[in-house]
């Protein structure tokens, strides 16, 4: 099999012991290793490794955590490469193989012991357009509206589908999808979402506005934003990439056109992964 391996670069040319597990590994069985140029450039590699070209990769696997799966998003675009996050960091909900049970996962990946998550990724248009958005308008986890280089609240006017939802007074908006609400939206109160529904939720972050809670939208929904406040501009981010936007710009927000495929190990569901990850098997009375 030819498979893909994506690591954020770091400030040490050398290799973990999870890096060098999982390429001794695909060296063993006989797998052909393609390697993404950064951490190509950066190692004294052997021979039998490539630049990555995701194009020619049956896999991507992505070594790190959440955020280094989503750094790898871009890279992926719509070629329907499905992804298996390795877990090397600390919470993982994207990831299914943990360093623990490393050489497990990875045999039970080859076994084809899995089910491929189709993923849903958001579609951000502003106009006027900016350059670095357009050359990947996509995000995974949520568009995020926030405040820059100011302490005063935002006025941020929604509408979905050209319907006039409410102005939103607080700090910013989080705009998530499905597989995102366990992301920054769940850690500014927002709900939990099965990564198979087909929704997006709306989560003002430290609204002045009382009554405003998170909601949940269909994932057809088309979501209009206009900003504005005493600063001239604010930051917009699109999982971890961030931008600087002019106030009073139109922005589009809807979904996006294909799917991202992330691979999930059989015995390894998300409602495990949230009694895992999020400790509600810890009750006692849950043991009885």
């Amino acid at each position: 099999m030819k498979v893909g391996i994506f690591r954020i670069s770091s400030k040490s040319n050398s290799l973990t012991e999870h890096e060098i597990a999982v390429i001794e590994y695909l060296d063993k069985h006989n797998h052909e290793i393609f390697i993404d140029v950064d951490f190509f450039k950066s190692l004294a590699l052997n021979k039998n490794k490539k630049p990555l070209d995701i194009n020619k990769v049956d896999v991507l696997f992505t070594i790190g955590g959440d955020g280094t799966l989503l750094r790898a998003i871009p890279i992926v675009k719509d070629t329907k490469v499905p992804i298996l996050g390795i877990n090397t960091g600390q919470l993982g909900f994207l990831t299914s193989v943990n360093k623990e049970s490393l050489i497990k996962g990875l045999d039970m990946f080859f076994m084809k012991k899995y089910t491929l998550i189709k993923r849903t990724l958001l579609e951000l248009k502003t106009s006027p357009e900016i350059s670095d958005i357009v050359f990947f308008p996509y995000a995974l986890n949520e568009v995020t509206i926030n405040r820059k280089n100011s302490t005063s609240m935002l006025s941020i006017k929604t509408t979905i589908d050209q319907k006039l939802l409410t102005t939103y007074w607080s700090d910013g908006l989080i705009i998530s999808t499905s597989t995102g609400s366990t992301g920054y939206s769940l850690s500014s109160g927002g709900p939990i979402i099965s990564p198979e529904a087909n929704a997006f939720v709306l989560n003002p972050i430290a609204p002045h506005n009382i009554g405003m809670r998170p909601l949940i939208v269909p994932d057809k929904s088309n979501i209009g934003i206009h900003v504005t406040g005493r600063s001239k501009k604010h930051l917009i981010s699109l999982d971890n990439r961030r931008f600087t936007i002019q106030n009073s710009s139109s922005i589009s927000i809807s979904k996006a056109p294909f799917f991202i495929k992330t691979i999930q190990l059989e015995g390894n569901d998300f409602f495990m992964t949230l009694r895992d990850k999020l400790f509600w098997g810890l009750d006692k009375r849950n043991r009885q």
